[in-house]
């Protein structure tokens, strides 16, 4: 069974975030929504998320994979988290899964973890992105690297995780189930 770290802060958007959650939890995996400061999560359309932890409460190295939802106003704040940071610093280094959607490969590139690989994100942040080469494509994988370009390819997003991390038959089962063309 796969453990999975998911990201969230305030304006963290909510769609890429439960999406994804459940997704992964469909395929079995163990997912850990861990916020980076304390209480419930109000997300980028004001829903309210109840973390399973805090940042400050996990061993990141426990997982397998680490996500990162976009929204505007939480990537900025997890962008300014030393502890995310530090993760996706450690997570690169030792090749382990790393996920982003929308504006969430702007957390990779300030982590500095960005080089030339294929990627993509949401449009409209596609000009902040100095890192990487940008491919308009609903989900890139290159690498360790999976990203997806925002909250309309969230099940091919996740889908393509489970896909990857487990196995395709295990996606198209999930897809099967949620009667999603995958």
């Amino acid at each position: 069974m796969h453990k999975i770290l998911i990201a969230v802060a305030e304006g963290s958007e909510e769609m890429e975030a439960v999406i994804t959650v459940d997704v992964m939890r469909r395929a079995g995996w163990e997912v850990t929504v861990a916020a980076i400061a304390p209480g419930p999560v109000i997300c980028s359309r004001k829903v309210k998320l109840l973390p399973d932890r805090e940042w400050r409460e996990i061993d990141p190295l426990e997982y397998d994979a680490l996500v990162i939802p976009g929204g505007a106003p939480g990537v900025e704040r997890l962008m300014k988290d030393g502890g995310v940071l530090e993760t996706l610093r450690i997570f690169d280094e030792c090749g382990k899964w790393i996920c982003a959607i929308c504006a969430g490969p702007l957390v990779l590139q300030a982590a500095g973890i960005l080089k030339k690989q294929r990627l993509t994100c949401h449009p409209a942040v596609k000009e902040d992105l100095h890192a990487g080469m940008w491919i308009d494509e609903p989900v890139v994988r290159d690498g360790n690297l999976i990203t997806s370009q925002g909250p309309g390819t969230c099940f091919e997003f996740a889908l393509t995780i489970v896909s990857t991390l487990e196995n395709p038959a295990t996606a198209q089962k999930i897809a099967h189930g949620m009667v999603f063309e995958f």
